[in-house]
């Protein structure tokens, strides 16, 4: 960013000789900032992103040990309907205790992957507004970089190819604000 400063500087200078070209370097200091603005918001999003990510994968892991538990839970009450024991009555108890757990289980389990899933729609979501701020802000350099070719040549067609390539970063980025 400090060399783009500088840059604009610059122009600003050659400007000053050529008053025609006023509008151009104030093309290009709007558009300096709003490329500061898109990428800024396009590395929060990819910040956020990766967050939803870390909190998806936590879910999912606590829905594996909740199944680890299930299972285990199954495993035992299995094994005490096929093997005799001397305490039938205690045994029973034991076996329809650890049958409750494993149906608790069986429904935590539900509650956790719908949060999981739920996740990582965040996370995409969020991947989308991402992608969205990025391409604003290559569009947005792009304008930036043709806009200073005005400067340098004195042709204004750079101009206005810069602009409507800023018209597309605009729109680009700005849509990043509208997805939810």
């Amino acid at each position: 960013m400090p060399e783009e400063l500088n840059e604009m500087h610059e122009h600003a200078e050659h400007a000053k000789h050529d008053p025609s070209l006023a509008p151009v370097t104030l093309t290009m200091a709007v558009l300096a900032v709003l490329v500061a603005v898109a990428s800024l918001m396009g590395h929060r999003s990819h910040t956020e992103e990766v967050l939803k990510q870390a909190q998806a994968s936590d879910q999912w892991s606590y829905y594996q040990a909740k199944n680890i538990r299930r299972h285990a839970d199954d495993v035992l009450t299995s094994l005490l309907a096929v093997v005799p024991l001397k305490e039938a009555e205690a045994s029973e108890q034991v076996k329809e205790k650890y049958a409750a757990e494993s149906e608790r289980y069986r429904e935590e389990i539900k509650e956790i992957e719908t949060k999981a899933k739920e996740l990582e729609g965040e996370r995409d979501a969020e991947q989308k507004k991402a992608n969205r701020f990025d391409l604003g802000e290559v569009l947005l350099e792009i304008a930036l970089v043709v806009t200073s070719i005005t400067l340098l040549t004195g042709n204004k067609a750079f101009w206005y190819l810069g602009l409507l390539s800023a018209s597309s970063g605009i729109v680009a980025a700005a849509s990043g604000f509208l997805l939810h």
